[in-house]
């Protein structure tokens, strides 16, 4: 299933598994993930039972909002 981090609150990561919020351990993580990445989760009997980064994902993403911030700071959306 694909998944984004989302964020950090206490000990805990939130990821977004098909866009629902999902509490996960940090530990299960890859390390380097955080939020903004785009991940590839295994869950089995309803545990999350491994994450793979997605890193393609993840930067073709950041590309995709790079290019439309620039978009928006050349006033294109204005035209």
């Amino acid at each position: 299933m694909k998944a984004i981090g989302d964020r950090f609150e206490g000990e805990w990561v939130v990821l977004f598994i098909e866009g629902q919020p999902v509490n996960v351990r940090p530990e299960l993580l890859p390390d380097g993930v955080g939020e903004g990445h785009h991940l590839e989760v295994t869950i089995e009997n309803g545990e999350i039972v491994n994450v793979v980064a997605d890193d393609a994902e993840t930067q073709a993403a950041w590309r995709r909002i790079r290019e439309k911030m620039a978009r928006l700071r050349r006033g294109d959306h204005l035209k």
